[in-house]
């Protein structure tokens, strides 16, 4: 089965792998189109303009944007899932799985970066900054993953089962030619937004450590906070209706 997770804008800073090269990212073959986004984002921050830098990264205090003036060439990297530092994140808690629950998100999961598009849960990233829905350039990067990357999607996943624990703004980047699974999560009768985060951490957590080969996997399992309420079906998707208690 395949897993795509959002990224966080939080970022933990430095890296001890090697910096950006040709086979760093999940299609390698594409690499000069991610690099053509990245070309921008450098030149907005070379340019150095004060309001298209605050925008960019969503800061008001021009010294948090000093640290990502690294040329990516130089930068260290470090693998992406431990990479990003948010809610989900932090309830995923990667460094404390076992091994074998660390190679199995490497291996299924794909993640939906604001600057380098889908990536590999495994692959090794710099340390940056994009505000989610902010242009790079003149680019729009959710626009430009979509029409560059679908195909190449579309064909990895063919046959898999899909678990989307994106949040919806990445539907944006990509929208599965397949059938996927969705979750939601309600809490008194009520549908639960931004810690949601929080719980598609712990289902990524409890699905990597069972190590599930498909949804009834995840079906199959008991997680703790979490009650099965009702399953949801259409033609294009499977939507998981959880309880949180």
């Amino acid at each position: 089965m395949i897993i795509l997770f959002a990224p966080s804008e939080g970022k933990r800073k430095g890296g001890e792998c090697p910096p950006l090269q040709h086979d760093s990212f999940l299609f390698p073959q594409m690499y000069q189109k991610r690099m053509e986004i990245v070309a921008q984002y450098e030149a907005v921050i070379a340019e150095g303009e004060q309001e298209k830098l605050c925008e960019l990264f969503g800061v008001k205090d021009p010294k948090e944007y000093e640290r990502y003036r690294l040329p990516f060439l130089k930068a260290p990297t470090m693998r992406a899932i431990e990479r990003y530092d948010g809610v989900a994140y932090d309830y995923l808690d990667f460094p404390s799985l076992s091994s074998d629950a660390q190679s199995y998100i490497e291996r299924h999961v794909i993640l939906f970066s604001n600057l380098f598009g889908p990536i590999g849960a495994g692959d090794c990233i710099p340390d940056y900054k994009v505000k989610q829905g902010s242009k790079i350039g003149s680019c729009v990067p959710e626009k430009e993953y979509k029409k560059d990357f679908s195909s190449v999607l579309d064909e990895k996943i063919a046959g898999e089962e899909i678990l989307d624990l994106r949040a919806g703004f990445y539907d944006k980047f990509y929208t599965p030619a397949s059938r996927v699974t969705t979750l939601k999560f309600l809490k008194e009768g009520k549908v639960v937004s931004h810690w949601a985060k929080a719980y598609r951490g712990i289902v990524l957590r409890e699905a990597a450590s069972a190590r599930i080969k498909g949804i009834d996997g995840l079906l199959a399992m008991n997680i703790e906070g979490l009650v099965l309420e009702k399953i949801i079906e259409t033609k294009t998707k499977k939507e998981i209706v959880y309880n949180v208690c």
